[in-house]
């Protein structure tokens, strides 16, 4: 069996929470995309990250069903497994720093794949959604705190492969940071911690607290 840390990314405040990461540490044990997308599947996890050079951040992301150019969680957390000062994904160099308790990363909106940003009137409102059907990837938001830029949101990938909600994902957290043009705190699925913040240009900047699970 291949060998494969597991992280929780966007972690709250106690360590709980968060969303489950694989990373392949060594991704020369797998160097065939069909068996690094077997494994993946497998796995079961939103994403595994295959790392094919540890020290230049050189990753490959894959979900249980397609290979990824960018995501949120999974730079997130490979960064600060890594603790590396740049990742390199087919997207693009994701810049990273530590932060104390939190990591971060800087991307670029137009790197995340499309995503549904549908804006509900009050947070209950998103608390209370059933989870859609398979078909639209949908990032259902609303104001907790509009002044203060606390957001409650949920993720719902819309794919057929099992995996019905995503607790934190950094890709549509990006995106809804470029749309509102400011920093974000979001609590997203069960207690996830999301923060964001627009970076001049156009880059944008997501960070989370990291937890080894095993």
């Amino acid at each position: 069996m291949t060998d494969y840390d597991v992280l929780r990314v966007f972690c709250a405040a106690n360590g709980g929470y968060g969303n489950e990461l694989g990373v392949v540490r060594d991704g020369s044990t797998i160097p065939d995309p069909d068996e690094r997308q077997a494994l993946a599947a497998k796995l079961g996890f939103s994403e595994t990250v295959f790392v094919d050079d540890p020290e230049r951040g050189v990753l490959d992301i894959h979900t249980p069903t397609l290979r990824l150019p960018f995501a949120g969680h999974p730079c997130v957390g490979t960064a600060w497994l890594l603790d590396v000062p740049e990742l390199v994904t087919p997207a693009g160099v994701v810049g990273t720093r530590l932060d104390g308790e939190f990591t971060w990363i800087e991307a670029r909106p137009e790197w995340a794949p499309p995503r549904t940003l549908r804006q509900y009137a009050t947070a209950a409102e998103v608390d209370d959604l059933a989870v859609p059907p398979p078909g639209e990837w949908i990032y259902a938001w609303a104001w907790e705190d509009e002044a203060a830029g606390r957001v409650r949101a949920r993720a719902f990938p819309g794919r057929d492969d099992g995996i019905e909600e995503d607790e934190a994902t950094g890709a549509a957290a990006l995106l809804l940071t470029a749309r509102l043009g400011r920093a974000l705190n979001i609590v997203q699925g069960a207690g996830s911690q999301i923060l964001t913040a627009p970076q001049p240009e156009g880059w944008v900047e997501i960070g989370g607290r990291v937890v080894l699970e095993r």
